[in-house]
């Protein structure tokens, strides 16, 4: 039986030991072996359980709202012994007077006579006291009944019947009840039951609760045109985020998307996240730049149209510090790049730093950057080498909004307007039917680019249904078409 020649026995002793006992010697060493493999797995899967029970928004791209009572907390700030509230000299910052053109009724409010002599007070205070007091009547709709006539000529005696106004609903609601449902359910996060109640309670408006999805449908349906006007602008934008969250349409898993440019945002419910899907919705000859994470379901594009987020990177960084160990000196070497960097970003966004001085002092900070991220692929620590290989693999999209004007370092404006999206699915569980899955998407579409561009979004879902019942185009949400309407 060989002796193993790392072994601290000479071959003369080793040749002299009975066979018997090196056939034990040869079983405990094996099955010590076999303890030392398991006791490492048992420890890599400790700590990778360790890592994943201390995962929060600011080491994951978990968000915010999945954080627990353990998730770190900002520092607490040192109380200045003042109490809670305005302080005394405060200048405060009441309500403004509105113009008298915006006043419904004036009350004038005169003494009658003098309060030391009891004298009889006559004429006009200049400087008047100005209370100004805002009201809301109580909403009592408008019915309008139409009767359509038919009438018998009284030469042929033939009966024609009059032809229905162009703007008169087919169902029961006219536009603004339309809207206002649409809004009350895709804006504000009112389930069909609350819709219906506020209906009745504030509007004074009877409806069934099945009509509420039905009027949902019909907004829908007026805002179709409109919605791929959108997703056609967005698709020839210089520069976009992109992000995706997940979403359930009946039985089946789905993914909600979305695409975000500076005034118009679209969102898209499709069967998957994979790269055909984030090709279709931005088309195959999409030549623009896409800030996102690192999903693989955006490698079909030129790593050149890339912006990795800077954020999610930032979290891969500090999960490297709570690895400990060498993996954390590499994460907080790090982190410290990573806050000059949003430093002398900041300061560019502020107009302090012009963009050519910005990008000579970001090239000592994309060095050190690259080789951190090297020193990273030597690490023993497999989760950490691991990311910095795949960070790696991207490197030139690290640093797409250095050299191009007009691209963010984070993904942070996409899932800013994403927490709507996730509220809409925990409260519903995302949509029963296809035809609710666009009833969802026109509608985050529509509110989101309306408010981007501040527009009035009950006044424009007004419009779009008035143009619907009319048969006429919808009015766009292209953000041309501020300066057409104002």
């Amino acid at each position: 039986m060989d002796r193993p020649a790392e072994w601290p026995i000479t071959e003369e002793d080793w040749t002299h030991t009975p066979l018997a006992v090196q056939a034990v010697v040869m079983a405990l060493v094996q099955q010590e072996t076999a303890r030392q493999a398991e006791l490492a797995a048992l420890q890599a899967e400790v700590a990778r359980l360790r890592e994943r029970l201390g995962q929060d928004s600011q080491n994951s791209s978990k968000p915010p709202s999945t954080d627990g009572p353990q998730a770190r907390q900002r520092p607490a700030r040192k109380s200045s012994g003042r109490k809670a509230g305005g302080q005394p000299g405060h200048r405060g910052r009441g309500r403004s007077l509105k113009p008298l053109d915006q006043v419904t009724r004036v009350v004038e409010v005169k003494p009658v006579c003098c309060g030391q002599c009891g004298a009889l007070l006559l004429g006009e205070d200049a400087e008047a006291v100005r209370h100004q007091v805002t009201e809301l009547p109580r909403i009592e709709p408008e019915v309008t009944e139409y009767r359509i006539h038919s009438l018998t000529c009284v030469g042929c005696g033939a009966q024609t019947q009059a032809e229905p106004p162009a703007d008169m609903p087919a169902g029961s609601f006219g536009p603004r009840v339309q809207a206002t449902v649409g809004y009350l359910a895709g804006r504000m996060g009112n389930s069909q039951r609350d819709v219906e109640e506020t209906m009745e309670t504030v509007f004074h408006v009877d409806m069934g609760l099945g009509t509420v999805p039905a009027l949902e449908q019909e907004v829908s349906e007026a805002l179709a045109g409109p919605v791929q006007e959108a997703q056609t602008y967005v698709q020839q934008q210089a520069a976009v985020n992109m992000d995706e969250t997940g979403w359930r349409e009946g039985t089946k898993r789905a993914w909600l998307w979305e695409v975000v440019s500076p005034l118009v945002t679209v969102f898209v419910i499709m069967s998957s996240r994979s790269g055909k899907a984030a090709q279709h919705i931005l088309g195959a000859l999409f030549e623009g730049i896409v800030g996102s994470d690192r999903c693989g379901a955006y490698n079909w594009l030129a790593v050149l149209q890339r912006q990795l987020c800077w954020a999610h990177l930032k979290r891969d960084f500090q999960a490297f510090v709570e690895r400990g160990g060498e993996s954390e000196r590499i994460g907080q070497a790090l982190l410290e790049q990573v806050e000059t960097m949003f430093g002398l970003w900041h300061r560019v966004r502020d107009g302090t730093l012009s963009r050519a001085d910005f990008q000579t002092e970001m090239q000592p900070i994309q060095k050190r950057v690259g080789e951190l991220l090297r020193e990273g692929t030597q690490l023993s620590q497999d989760k950490t080498r691991h990311t910095c290989e795949n960070i790696l693999k991207l490197e030139p999209a690290l640093w797409t909004f250095v050299s191009t004007e007009g691209v963010e370092p984070t993904n942070n404006s996409a899932e800013r307007f994403l927490r709507r999206a996730v509220l809409w699915r925990r409260r519903s569980f995302g949509t029963k039917s296809e035809a609710g899955s666009r009833f969802v998407e026109r509608m985050l579409t529509a509110v989101t680019t309306l408010r981007q561009q501040k527009r009035d979004v009950l006044d424009y879902l007004t419009e779009a249904c008035a143009a619907a019942i009319r048969g006429d185009k919808a009015p766009s949400l292209l953000p041309q078409a501020v300066a057409t309407t104002g």
